[in-house]
């Protein structure tokens, strides 16, 4: 990560400053592929921030009056649940934990986009010195790496498969491949419509979690663009006090999208496995 947009911006201008913001810390792999260490990370560390609070609010509950932590908590839980009741009209006890997880944990991965895009750089520059952080690369949104979100994706397909098996049996599910969503009637008819219609869910299935993936992806993608694009704009002195303004109107602004995105990535996870359960 470069120390400051401005010395960045002397160096090598927004363009360099943008790709050196852009890459990923790396192990096992050579520049351009290898496991992204700084999205495994913050990811995993995100994750256990979000289970380890909520796990703290349950030990700390009480049948009172609740404390304000805890009431945010009941709140966030309540909103969830309700949500996961409208689309899923089935056993919840798994569902809706699920949802709860998902949708924190990618809130929580969103969010970290409001944190200064070098301020892990200033630290190392105060620590290592400005060479150590200027060849240190650490990206703070997991969610604007196409692997963390297909990862997730992944996860909910193989669920979603998982969840059709369990509600239709393994000999319902094959036969519903082959004989939906065009049926027919007849022997004839339905070999010659088996091979399109499994084509047509063979492409249904594997859209749902590429488009999944790629939505959230491109959304916090593009807004870590958009903050790059500011910060490095603001690194002279003339363009400074705009570009701090800028840079707060579309924090505040990224706000919503942070949210939306989580309830978005949640409310679609919950639909698949609902519509895992139901028959065509």
């Amino acid at each position: 990560m470069a120390v400051e947009s401005g010395e960045s911006g002397a160096s090598g201008g927004l363009t360099e400053y943008i790709q050196h913001h852009l890459g990923h810390n790396r192990i096992w792999g050579g520049p351009s592929d290898g496991l992204h260490l700084d999205s495994w990370a913050m990811g995993l560390g995100l994750g256990l921030l979000f289970c380890l609070w909520f796990w703290s609010m349950a030990r700390k509950a009480t049948p009172g009056v609740p404390s304000k932590g805890q009431a945010f908590v009941e709140l966030v839980v309540e909103f969830v649940d309700g949500q996961v009741k409208d689309v899923f009209h089935g056993d919840r006890s798994f569902i809706a934990p699920l949802a709860l997880t998902i949708f924190m944990w990618v809130f929580f991965m969103n969010a970290m986009d409001l944190i200064p895009l070098d301020a892990v750089a200033f630290g190392i520059h105060h620590i290592a010195g400005a060479e150590a952080a200027h060849h240190t690369y650490w990206r703070l949104v997991p969610t604007a790496d196409l692997n963390t979100t297909l990862a997730m994706s992944t996860v909910v397909f193989f669920l979603t498969i998982f969840y059709s098996i369990k509600a239709k049996g393994g000999w319902g599910f094959t036969k519903e491949l082959f004989t939906a969503p065009f049926h027919a009637h007849g022997a004839g008819a339905k070999t010659a419509l088996a091979l399109p219609n499994f084509g047509l869910n063979l492409v249904e299935y594997l859209s749902k979690p590429v488009s999944l993936a790629m939505r959230l992806f491109g959304n916090m993608y593009g807004g870590e663009l958009v903050f790059m694009l500011i910060a490095g704009l603001a690194a002279s002195w003339v363009t400074f006090v705009p570009g701090v303004l800028f840079n707060a109107a579309w924090a505040i602004f990224h706000i919503l999208i942070i949210l939306l995105q989580a309830f978005i990535f949640m409310v679609l996870t919950v639909v698949y496995l609902a519509m895992a359960h139901e028959k065509h």
